[in-house]
């Protein structure tokens, strides 16, 4: 049997014959509308996601692998319903040590290592000797350092990928400085930059990410917000003469960054900077989210599929994708231009 990864989710078009390797990350059997069985799947590999069917021997073939295994499957690929669907006629769990899991988990463009390295020179900017002593026994520790590196920010909401969670605090960070300066003195820039470093700290024992992404027992159980409070809390312990109150202010940001009770926050943001890491963690999630929404495949025209997460469609026309029709460049000769274009 072959084992290799052939064929990427992105390539694969109606019509095409399918022979490659896959994570199976969702398999549930389905009943069609004449009451015969089948077994409905979600294929992954780094490039994104697809739909599978076994309509025929499903006992036989569905009893060969299960949830989160690597397979090798033979199929054909179909348009049903505005999406790329594949119907499979053969699968079989993958040899181990045949594929490598980088080419079935989605990871983020950017590298990691400098990504992280642009978090420390950000660590070692922070004014605060508190502030900066805690950010340092957090990132500097082995483990966290190395899950942090490599965790989603999301299972399929926002920078679902390998990265992703580094990627998204990245993002954010940059947006609080932006912020912070806008602003001024009001906003306490190393309590808000802190806080949007350890708002989903916690995430890294909340998701399990070594296969298909998905949450620990103890990520559903107790969930990121309050393993993140613990975390803060524990190195905090650590650290001689932490202010208590500077204490207390970063972990309402982490109890309250999803800004209301309905959405799991504990608490509701009370201070600026809780306020602040809140409304930025919003908007790099949700941008993040409709970006990766509209150059997916799917949807009719300008519009993408529902998206039900969002609970709407998403437009996805020329000027919505950055590119507006531009008039023609004039020639307004050296010195004519109007002041708008000239360069200071």
């Amino acid at each position: 049997m072959k084992g290799q990864k052939g064929q990427f989710v992105k390539d694969i078009t109606e019509g095409a014959r399918v022979e490659s390797s896959f994570l199976v990350s969702r398999k549930e059997t389905g009943l069609s509308k004449a009451g015969k069985p089948y077994l409905t799947m979600v294929l992954t590999d780094k490039t994104g996601e697809l739909d599978a069917r076994i309509w025929d021997d499903i006992t036989a073939l569905g009893a060969g692998f299960a949830k989160d295994d690597i397979v090798f499957v033979k199929g054909a690929a179909i348009s049903y319903q505005g999406r790329i669907q594949l119907n499979i006629v053969d699968i079989k769990r993958a040899k181990e040590g045949g594929v490598s899991l980088q080419d079935f988990l989605p990871s983020s463009a950017k590298d990691p290592g400098a990504m992280m390295a642009e978090l420390d020179g950000m660590i070692a900017g922070v004014k605060d000797a508190h502030i900066r002593g805690l950010l340092e026994s957090i990132f500097s520790d082995k483990e966290i350092r190395e899950l942090f590196t490599l965790a989603p920010a999301a299972k399929t909401m926002h920078h679902p990928y390998l990265g992703g969670l580094l990627e998204h605090t990245l993002s954010l960070c940059v947006l609080g400085k932006f912020v912070a300066a806008h602003y001024g003195g009001g906003v306490n820039s190393d309590l808000l930059l802190a806080g949007l470093m350890l708002h989903d700290i916690g995430k890294i024992y909340e998701l399990s990410y070594s296969k298909a992404f998905d949450y620990t027992d103890r990520g559903r159980l107790i969930g990121h917000i309050s393993i993140g409070v613990e975390l803060v809390g524990s190195k905090i312990k650590g650290l001689k003469d932490f202010p208590e109150d500077l204490s207390m202010l970063l972990k309402h940001i982490l109890l309250s960054h999803h800004g209301l009770l309905e959405f799991g926050s504990p608490k509701r943001p009370k201070t600026l900077e809780a306020l602040l890491v809140y409304y930025l963690d919003d908007l790099d999630a949700k941008t993040n989210s409709i970006q990766a929404v509209m150059e997916k495949r799917g949807g009719e025209g300008n519009w993408t599929e529902y998206q039900r997460i969002l609970e709407r469609y998403i437009y996805k026309g020329a000027y919505a994708a950055g590119e507006p029709q531009m008039e023609e460049k004039k020639d307004w000769g050296a010195g004519k231009e109007p002041e708008l274009f000239r360069k200071g």
